[in-house]
């Protein structure tokens, strides 16, 4: 293919192929006339419990909707005194500003501590040294699985039960990752997950939150639609079959918690459904993909801190550190990448030092995050997914000579 066909077309950081699976999918909810959550979004919940190891999952419009809805369920309840308004939730600074964002709208307060460099995870000792100083106030760990790479959750889980903590998975990126043989998102009270389209599993928009706690869940369920008292996975109430059917009220009209509206759609989930029915695929073509580049790109590795590779995560992007940024500004290489049709992003930023929204923390947090300042200056990532052919990749690896031939 010649350069400026391809200067044309992108290689996306993510992307869909629309199939017959698909499609049929989509047709099968517009013949059933049901478009908004019905039994594909139950069958969903269903499958995406099982496939996380959970006993329940709670479908949502968006990633983000899962966070907000996980975060306000535990402040709903009882069990959880500690979690109130205002309370400590200690998470990652590297990560997309959702996380934050649904602390924050939570009357959360948002607590950074710093990551790993190469794995972007939360420090275990800083975590401790934080646990430590934070008193009654700290509540949650909610701790993020970035690209895909895993936290040490044994050390997590120590220290919440030693700290009397709840702790909350950040699954978003982690689609399929394992934790010594167990699925992320199984591994602590509760989890959230995004179906964005540039995640692995794909469905445009769409969220969800896993669970093994039966409570949560139903009160996930009521919050999750405005904080109505119905829960039921399917409405009976047509059939006569309603639990409340001898009540005096209707429980789709009567609601016992200020919620939501973070309902999906039919399309959302059977669009889903048809990802999950190829989810090993889909994992195992990005894991060879990442091992491909990895390969390709190791002479390289005086410049550039490449992804650590594992047949353990379950790749969102391809994540590159700079090493040499005044050698090599971020600017510069993404510039040249996107000009000759590979599609990069920065790696997110550091929240409190660098994100605008967050300004009011950046003196409070100054030197004080080191590994996460950096690579939220000078990380980038490019697209691993399951659509890049042979050819796609290829391309990559020359465009990456061309652009550092001479540096």
């Amino acid at each position: 293919m010649e350069e400026i066909e391809r200067s044309v077309l992108k290689i996306g950081i993510g992307h869909i192929n629309i199939g017959d699976e698909e499609r049929k999918a989509i047709s099968e909810v517009l013949e059933s006339g049901r478009i908004s959550e019905h039994k594909k979004t139950r069958e969903f919940e269903t499958r995406w419990a099982k496939y996380t190891g959970r006993k329940y999952a709670v479908a949502t419009n968006s990633g983000t909707s899962a966070l907000l809805l996980g975060l306000q369920t535990l402040l709903n309840d009882s069990r959880f005194p500690r979690i109130k308004k205002g309370g400590r939730v200690i998470t990652s600074p590297l990560t997309y500003t959702a996380t934050s964002n649904a602390i924050v709208l939570s009357g959360l307060e948002p607590v950074y501590i710093d990551i790993d460099p190469v794995t972007f995870t939360l420090q275990a000792d800083r975590l401790e040294d934080m646990l430590k100083k934070g008193g009654k106030k700290n509540c949650m760990v909610l701790p993020v699985h970035l690209m895909g790479y895993v936290n040490d959750m044994d050390a997590i889980n120590m220290l919440a039960e030693k700290y009397d903590l709840v702790t909350f998975e950040d699954a978003a990126q982690a689609h399929g990752s394992k934790y010594k043989g167990k699925m992320a998102g199984s591994l602590s009270l509760l989890s959230d997950f995004s179906f964005y389209i540039a995640h692995n599993i794909q469905a445009g928009e769409m969220g969800a939150i896993v669970t093994g706690d039966a409570k949560i869940q139903k009160l996930a369920k009521k919050l999750k639609a405005n904080g109505r008292v119905c829960h039921c996975a399917v409405c009976t109430r047509s059939e006569g079959k309603c639990p409340y059917k001898n009540k005096n009220f209707d429980p789709r009209f009567t609601h016992e918690y200020i919620g939501y509206n973070f309902k999906t759609t039919e399309f959302q989930a059977a669009l889903a459904l048809s990802q999950l029915n190829k989810v090993d695929r889909i994992i195992n073509r990005r894991r060879r993909n990442v091992k491909y580049l990895n390969d390709r790109l190791l002479e390289f590795s005086d410049i550039f801190q490449l992804p650590v590779y594992s047949e353990d995560v379950s790749y969102l992007a391809y994540p590159i550190i700079i090493k040499k940024p005044k050698k090599l500004p971020r600017k510069k290489i993404m510039r040249e990448l996107e000009n000759r049709g590979v599609e990069v992003r920065p790696l997110f930023g550091c929240i409190p030092t660098q994100q605008p929204a967050y300004r009011s923390l950046k003196k409070k947090y100054d030197r004080k995050l080191p590994n996460a300042d950096y690579a939220g200056r000078n990380g980038f990532y490019i697209g691993c997914h399951q659509y890049l052919t042979g050819e796609d990749m290829e391309y990559i690896v020359r465009v990456f000579n061309e652009i550092l031939k001479g540096i």
